[in-house]
């Protein structure tokens, strides 16, 4: 099954819900207008059920098939948040929201979901009910673990759950997947380096922080080099250091340390988590300081169910004619926390020849929409066949 007609029918007003949502991009769980929007079409479109809400701004709406002899429950989830960055497209319908902006395609990915909504809603060809998930907060808020721990997947008897995002630098609606571990999990650390402060002309009776964590940015890259198996996958990135004083002859009393930590284990993420602490801590003692760490664990690695991800793979190459096998991603995704919860399998589709995703210059390409419609209506009329 290519492309659905359907959907080439409904590009045109899918795009203008697309574009209404670009203009008027919501960070984090402040998607009020774009959730009261979901809400508003979803009810339009006729689904039996309507929950808004959950994990705070995400909503849910129920499409039931024509039958229903099997109890099966599909979970299709899209994000709606946007990024608090100011936009440089200069397109017409660029965002009138001074400092954020849609540059990731949650955009795309409410507007493609929205569609497969109308269209499963209209047609209704499969045996048993879908959960159409709109999902706020994915960039760094965990909206995605706020709605599972909402109780999202018992409420709705959920029994897996798709997913999908768009990949600039792919032909626009070709698929890529892999199983198995996918997107990285994403902690974060900040360290407090604390000595004694005073004139920089006399060292000798200060205790120097900023010494301190110098030799911690080059140290903390040994996690990677000398402590992680070197075939494994692990990145660990200072992103930022701020000293107290910001004068010339000033050694600063207290030097901040932030960065983060990318891997694909439950093993290397455990050992960074000993070793960050341990390095840091053990560098400012050598040099008469003392390190405060904290350590946070964001979303966890992004793990595809094997036998979701064949299926997945199967219908993207009957919707596009191509699916490749993914590279790995170090960037996260918190729809780790619903394939935590249910099988499934997550998707990327691809965004033609644009600016990289977060980028001030990037925008969704509206042609994926099609069949990013198709992929994830078919994923439904073939998982649970009409009887």
């Amino acid at each position: 099954m290519p492309v659905k007609n359907r959907f080439a029918e409904l590009l045109p007003e899918i795009t203008e819900w697309r574009r209404d949502i670009h203009m008027h991009p919501e960070i984090l769980f402040e998607t009020h207008r774009t959730s009261a929007l979901v809400e508003e079409k979803l009810k339009a479109f006729g689904c039996d059920e309507v929950v808004g809400g959950i994990g705070r701004t995400g909503v849910v709406g129920i499409i039931k098939g024509k039958s229903d002899t099997k109890g099966r429950v599909i979970g299709l989830r899209a994000d709606m948040d946007a990024l608090p960055i100011f936009e440089a497209t200069g397109l017409e319908y660029a965002s009138k929201t001074e400092g954020a902006m849609h540059a990731c395609g949650h955009d795309g990915h409410t507007a493609m979901l929205l569609g497969a909504a109308k269209y499963l809603a209209e047609t209704r060809n499969f045996d048993g009910t879908v959960a159409v998930i709109f999902q706020p907060a994915e960039e760094g808020g965990g909206g995605g673990k706020e709605m599972c721990d909402d109780g999202m997947m018992e409420r709705f008897g959920i029994d897996e759950v798709y997913g999908m995002h768009n990949w600039p630098g792919r032909p626009v609606g070709s698929f890529a997947i892999r199983s198995g571990a996918f997107f990285a999990a994403t902690d974060t650390f900040e360290v407090k380096f604390k000595g004694l402060g005073g004139h920089a002309a006399k060292p000798q009776e200060t205790i120097d922080t900023t010494v301190m964590a110098a030799h911690a940015v080059t140290a903390l890259q040994t996690i990677a080099a000398r402590n992680a198996d070197p075939v494994s996958q692990i990145v660990v990135s200072v992103t930022s250091f701020e000293t107290e004083s910001k004068a010339f002859n000033v050694i600063p009393e207290t030097v901040t340390m932030k960065g983060t930590v990318r891997t694909m284990s439950a093993e290397n993420r455990d050992l960074a988590n000993k070793r960050v602490p341990e390095i840091c801590e053990g560098i400012a003692a050598t040099f008469g300081g003392r390190a405060e760490v904290d350590y946070v664990r964001g979303y966890p690695v992004m793990v595809n169910s094997e036998e979701q991800t064949e299926f997945a793979a199967e219908v993207a190459r009957e919707v596009s004619g191509e699916c490749i096998d993914a590279p790995l991603v170090m960037g996260g995704e918190d729809f780790a926390f619903m394939l935590e919860e249910r099988p499934g399998a997550y998707i990327l589709v691809g965004n033609g020849d644009t600016a990289m995703v977060h980028h001030p210059e990037y925008n969704f390409n509206d042609e994926a929409i099609p069949a990013g419609c198709s992929w994830w209506a078919e994923i439904v009329e073939r998982r649970m066949p009409a009887a």
